[in-house]
């Protein structure tokens, strides 16, 4: 019984990180979240001098990591300004690095 519910604690654990783990499987995307480890906040144009790629391939990859919460937004006049939101994805990794020390044997 116990096997059952850690099972299933598992399977929400790993329900749960799947839109952060998508988020972050894409190189672009993760390059675009290294550049914003280093500031505050940036906006579209900004993000796309520093990625070789179209600013309408950097909007598409930033709505990627905005759904996947990775991202928040703030609108400052007619620019969105892009910076990171890790909290609720790193409580989640705790949780399962948790769980793997708890019930896995190594």
């Amino acid at each position: 019984m116990n096997e059952f519910v850690g099972n299933q604690k598992a399977i929400y654990i790993f329900e749960s990180l799947s839109p952060y783990f998508q988020g972050l499987g894409d190189p672009v995307r993760q390059q675009i979240l290294s550049l914003l480890i280093d500031k505050e906040s940036m906006n579209v144009t900004q993000i796309a001098e520093h990625i070789p790629m179209s600013r309408p391939t950097v909007s598409h990859h930033l709505k990627i990591l905005r759904q996947a919460k990775l991202l928040k937004v703030q609108k400052k006049g007619t620019e969105m300004y892009y910076s990171l939101e890790f909290a609720e994805a790193i409580a989640l990794m705790k949780q399962l690095v948790q769980f793997v020390e708890e019930e896995c044997q190594y």
